[in-house]
């Protein structure tokens, strides 16, 4: 590979680092040409982007983007590494374990995973990848619990949050406790007591 093919690759990384907040390095060392076919498959059916590339590209890429955000994920880069970018933080989790059920051996194995900042390491965060919640289900398990005309304010925060809002998950779901606490109707004002009947006039003196 040239000077120019290599800087070309760190160039097209940047721009999947860039596209993606979730994104996973795995091993695929071991796997066979048609399995690897068989897993590209599996993510092309679940939108998720797999990319095969050089240890030392991937992390000049990294190294390009910003070196410390990053940091943590330097260690994982050996071995034989594939790149899995998906909008989903779970869905390559959930793709690697099916995978493993279907195929004998522990490949591909997790090395690390960046998902929305946070990294994790090691393939015992498999597990626990796989049932990260997502934006949606946080957001469902909100509209579940309130049963007011709110539903319909959450829903379009929902909609602005997928459609490029940079508001975390967290942040969307007490957007959508604020209005429906907001949206609540005061309790009926009490009704007026009604007035004091007048006093019987005094009767004339004899």
């Amino acid at each position: 590979m040239t000077k120019d093919q290599k800087n070309e690759v760190i160039e097209i990384l940047k721009e999947k680092f860039n596209q993606y907040n979730n994104f996973y390095i795995t091993d695929t060392e071991s796997l066979s040409v048609e399995q690897v076919s068989n897993l590209r498959r599996s993510c092309f059916n679940k939108q998720v982007e797999m990319k095969v590339a050089k240890n030392t590209l991937i992390k000049k890429a990294l190294e390009g983007l910003d070196s410390e955000k990053y940091a943590g994920l330097f260690e994982s880069l050996n071995n034989v590494t594939a790149l899995m970018f998906s909008e989903n933080p779970k869905e390559p989790a959930v793709i690697i374990s099916a995978f493993r059920k279907d195929n004998p051996g522990d490949r591909p194995t997790l090395k690390a995973a960046f998902i929305n900042g946070d990294i994790f390491v090691g393939d015992d965060s498999l597990n626990a990848l796989k049932n990260i919640k997502t934006k949606n289900e946080l957001i469902g398990e909100v509209l579940g619990l309130l049963q007011s005309p709110a539903k319909r304010v959450i829903a379009a925060l929902l909609n602005h949050a997928e459609n490029g809002s940079s508001a975390t998950e967290t942040e969307v779901v007490a957007a959508a406790v604020e209005v429906a606490v907001a949206e609540t109707p005061a309790a009926e004002a009490a009704p007026e007591a009604p007035a004091a009947e007048a006093a019987p006039e005094a009767a004339p003196e004899a």
